[in-house]
């Protein structure tokens, strides 16, 4: 099974880190339209948009993964996306 990290940015323009296997259930899942309510973080800040993701080989990668895009400043992480956009 493969997992993905992703970015979502928010109609706030802040920026949500989550882990999934199936970014696109999960994005509808966060703008309300899944059969699973999104994260909190995400349901007062919708709709969101998906601006970055990163395959990883299993949970596990991908937990560890996640813990450090959230670790970053929100500038080192608007220079990830970016980075991934050229």
């Amino acid at each position: 099974m493969t997992w993905a990290v992703y970015i979502l940015e928010c109609a706030d323009n802040t920026l949500y880190t989550g882990i999934t296997t199936d970014i696109n259930r999960r994005i509808q899942e966060h703008n309300g339209e899944g059969k699973k309510p999104g994260a909190k973080y995400t349901c007062n800040r919708r709709p969101v948009s998906l601006v970055y993701t990163e395959t990883c080989t299993s949970r596990s990668v991908a937990s560890k993964r996640e813990i450090e895009i959230k670790s970053l400043k929100r500038s080192e992480k608007l220079n990830l996306i970016a980075a991934k956009i050229k």
